[in-house]
């Protein structure tokens, strides 16, 4: 018997021996940071709709002013989050805890300031400067591993 195609995303491989607190960081952004995240990211979703100029400019800049406003009405800025990634998924700790598991996950995508990873509703940005340099290689090893999946 043999086994057909599934519809399980798997689980990210794990680079190498990496401990399960390799990707356990805090992040706390600044407005500046969040905004130009939600710009590239914008910039991205526009390209791959092929919006052409100037509808694509006002797109990204009504894009980019809603999560500036969204980052502001719902404080943000204040809060820490503190994240832990593993092959379970993703824990988003901020006052309540979030699970995110890796069906939800639809890509990682890599940015100026860092990472930004793609859920089914929704994103979270994380900075290159929360990882350390052995971290911001097994966030490059997940986005190519997402990116092969998406390829499938």
């Amino acid at each position: 018997m043999t086994a057909g195609p599934t519809n399980e995303v798997p689980a990210p491989p794990r680079a190498g021996a990496m401990p399960l607190e390799a990707l356990h960081f805090f992040v706390r952004y600044s407005l500046r940071e969040y905004t130009s995240f939600m710009w590239q990211h914008g910039g991205f979703l526009i390209r791959r709709r092929r919006v052409r100029w100037p509808a694509s400019l006002l797109l990204r800049l009504k894009s980019t002013f809603s999560a500036a406003l969204n980052f502001i009405l719902l404080g943000r800025g204040r809060r820490t989050y503190e994240f832990t990634i593993d092959e379970h998924g993703i824990v988003r700790t901020s006052g309540g805890v979030t699970l995110i598991d890796w069906e939800d996950v639809a890509a990682v995508r890599t940015y100026s300031r860092g990472f930004m990873m793609v859920l089914k509703r929704g994103t979270l940005p994380i900075p290159f400067r929360c990882l350390s340099e052995r971290q911001v290689d097994v966030m490059r090893e997940l986005a190519a591993a997402r990116h092969a999946l998406s390829l499938r």
